[in-house]
């Protein structure tokens, strides 16, 4: 099962995409300010069940979500974004000790990557410059198919790190699943073309959720540099 922590790496760079300074020189005071959001940022686990985001916040997510880089921009994603509460309960139902979180978030991000290599060949890596295409046929696809299909998977985590790391500065809390059901959820939301891969729960934390770090404080490795 692939890391969270590690979805986050790069992301902080990505960050002064989305949020930039004006000054040419890298300002220390944004960096702390950056630094400061990844410091407050956890895995949110019990939610007011009575915010919901705004129109513009999830506009805003959107278009976080439609910049995030892939290698040689292949994007094999696509991101479902849902809000209803009756599809909301019925992926509860599969969602093991995620169940509670996905009932009372605001909304549910899906995470789906192409169903089939082929179609994922002609709709992304066809439209590819010829020097892209020839590093996908040469190092990618020469491997075979089991190994395109985990290539795209990771590609997710570049995205759901992009995500991860944004959302802290537009004040969203917010907890990245894996701990799904994943046969339970393509039967459910029934994509024909792309199929899930993980998911993410948003909206606000409850003020007894004993997980935020003024509660309970981070607990992160010191030995993780080689």
């Amino acid at each position: 099962m692939l890391c969270f922590a590690c979805a986050l790496v790069g992301a902080l760079a990505r960050l002064l995409v989305f949020f930039p300074s004006k000054k040419k020189i890298i300002d220390l005071d944004q960096i702390m300010d950056i630094l400061k959001l990844f410091r407050e940022r956890y895995t949110t686990k019990l939610y007011d069940s009575t915010y919901r985001l705004q129109a513009e916040e999830i506009n805003q997510i959107k278009e976080i979500l439609r910049l995030a880089p892939s290698p040689i921009n292949s994007q094999p994603w696509a991101f479902e974004i849902i809000e209803d509460d009756v599809i909301k309960k019925r992926l509860s139902e599969h969602s093991m000790n995620n169940s509670g979180r996905v009932r009372a978030a605001s909304h549910i991000i899906v995470f789906h990557v192409y169903r089939s290599v082929d179609v994922f060949e002609r709709e992304r890596i066809g439209r590819l410059a010829e020097g892209a295409q020839g590093f996908y046929r040469g190092y990618v696809a020469s491997r075979g198919e089991l190994a395109v299909r985990a290539w795209m998977e990771r590609q997710i985590y570049i995205a759901l790190g992009v995500l991860l790391a944004a959302l802290p500065a537009m004040g969203i809390d917010s907890t990245p699943m894996e701990g799904i059901n994943l046969e339970a959820y393509d039967a459910i939301l029934g994509h024909e073309k792309y199929r899930p891969i993980v998911a993410v729960a948003l909206g606000r934390r409850h003020p007894k959720d004993e997980n935020q770090p003024s509660i309970t404080p981070k607990s992160r490795r010191t030995d993780v540099f080689l």
